[in-house]
């Protein structure tokens, strides 16, 4: 069988109820507006790293209850026993690179609300780099958030173009609710 052309083309060849489908059908490229579901995305892609995305998918409900419903400010202030809690935490990735980024990163984030507002106003106002920009400003500004980490963050988003293809049934609801600017 050949390989699907795109993620689209792959999503169609899945059960109705396959993860993946799932993911495609309702978040893939969709613009979140709440500063902790970014951050949970973003957390999601630093945990995917070396790993397949079925994993991640598979464990995004873990995922959300061992990093507080994703919430930046707790993640933010998470010390040694959460380390420990999290590290032991057999839902979830447990790797110590990638649990001290999110930590890490959920502090940076805070800072980015405190200047611009928002996380997500930040990323707003970031609009439009292209995707190389944007691997180099995600780079300065957190951990773990390499080329391909940055690439689908943005993709899943909304920021980055790709997340669909013109003929994929998901497309025009995705243009229905992101904002003018983006490009899905």
């Amino acid at each position: 069988m050949d390989k699907p052309s795109s993620y689209c083309a792959y999503v169609a060849t899945l059960p109705e109820g396959n993860v993946h489908r799932i993911y495609h059908d309702t978040q893939y490229g969709f613009p979140i507006h709440s500063d902790d579901e970014l951050f949970g995305r973003l957390i999601l892609e630093i945990n995917q790293a070396g790993l397949s995305w079925s994993t991640i998918l598979n464990k995004q409900d873990n995922f959300r209850t061992a990093f507080s419903d994703f919430s930046i400010q707790q993640i933010a202030q998470y010390g040694q026993d959460d380390i420990d809690r999290l590290l032991s935490d057999p839902g979830i990735i447990r790797n110590r690179l990638k649990i001290d980024a999110v930590i890490h990163n959920a502090g940076r984030v805070i800072e980015l609300q405190h200047e611009f507002g928002s996380f997500k106003h930040w990323l707003d106002t970031q609009h439009p780099l292209s995707k190389e920009q944007w691997v180099k400003l995600f780079k300065k500004t957190f951990k773990f958030t390499g080329g391909e980490i940055t690439n689908e963050f943005l993709m899943s988003s909304g920021y980055l173009k790709g997340a669909h293809i013109e003929s994929c049934g998901v497309l025009p609801q995705i243009l229905d609710c992101a904002p003018p600017w983006t490009q899905v």
